[in-house]
């Protein structure tokens, strides 16, 4: 297959052409003119993403779209307007990429969505794919982009697939893990001992072999199908620290403090959010993308730790 990749230099994007190329599928990356590439990816330069993108010189030939290029999540948006800054790129951008791939002749788009879309956090029952109530402009521009894409589906003929993954870990990771990831190694106290919760996460070669599967068994043409994946294991936060302490041999420092105080210091200094992830459950049900595309995930939890800290450990070496 002719594949092209939007977001082909992210941290997703990167393992995602390697393996399609290692597959041998020919790989052409829609990215930014000054956007680092791997060796032997081609290339097609895009302005960005936006509902006046031209993307036709990228979609020439192509068979399929993976679309992962996005407005990413923003702990400190200082944008005016959050919600219409997500909609420009992650619903608008979206929608002119498909619309585009379908006149263009492309059979299939494949959308990294987000289990933002289905909201922050689960209590009783894991979240599916049917399920939908994002609370952050983020979570909301992805659920308007799937549905939007649906629609665009069922107009057009294009095929679907959209994948919502939780947080992503592996090799080159950032944001909030990384930070974990760096706080463990440095052996700072951490005062999270008393959480006891379940958290689902993916690793991103689990991520790309989905896609990859995804790419392989596509809807049928107007259809647009949705699923919810991750490693299949549950991890509290503790329990996540822990491991990433033995992946870095180093001690895991865990400090008992009640979960009611934490919270408190998080609305105390604004951090609500920040603390509601480390202390809060989010279990997801993939069963559907399992059976549909039988799809298991191919590297456990504890290797997918493992190869981040030997990441990690090799990042830091080079640059000292």
């Amino acid at each position: 297959m002719t594949i092209v990749v939007t977001g082909a230099n992210g941290f997703v994007g990167r393992p995602l052409c390697a393996d399609l190329a290692k597959a041998g599928h020919d790989i052409l990356a829609a990215v930014r003119p000054h956007a680092a590439l791997s060796e032997g990816i081609k290339r097609c330069s895009v302005a960005g993403l936006a509902a006046s993108t031209d993307w036709s010189a990228a979609l020439a030939g192509a068979d399929s779209v993976v679309h992962l290029a996005a407005r990413v999540h923003v702990m400190h948006d200082t944008s005016a307007d959050p919600l219409a800054e997500f909609r420009a790129a992650n619903v608008a951008g979206t929608l002119a990429l498909a619309e585009q791939a379908a006149a263009a002749g492309a059979r299939h788009l494949v959308f990294l969505s987000s289990i933002k879309a289905n909201g922050e956090e689960t209590t009783a029952t894991p979240f599916g794919p049917e399920t939908a109530a994002p609370v952050d402009p983020y979570g909301i521009s992805k659920l308007e982009a799937e549905q939007g894409l649906a629609a665009l589906a069922a107009r057009t003929g294009l095929a679907v697939t959209v994948l919502r993954p939780p947080l992503v870990y592996g090799p080159g990771v950032k944001g909030n893990l990384r930070r974990l990831l760096q706080a463990v190694d440095r052996g700072l106290p951490l005062p999270l001992g008393c959480v006891d919760n379940r958290r689902a996460l993916i690793g991103v070669g689990n991520l790309t072999a989905a896609i990859g599967r995804a790419l392989a068994c596509p809807p049928a043409p107007g259809v647009c199908r949705r699923y919810t994946l991750c490693d299949g294991e549950t991890v509290s936060t503790p329990g996540l620290i822990r491991r990433l302490a033995v992946a870095l041999e180093r001690p895991a420092r865990l400090l008992p403090v009640p979960v009611g105080w934490l919270r408190l210091a998080g609305r105390l200094t604004g951090r609500s959010a920040a603390i509601q992830r480390l202390t809060g459950s989010l279990e997801i049900d993939d069963r559907l993308i399992r059976a549909e595309l039988d799809w298991t995930p191919p590297v456990s939890l504890e290797s997918g730790l493992a190869a981040m800290a030997a990441w990690w450990r090799a990042d830091k070496a080079a640059a000292s």
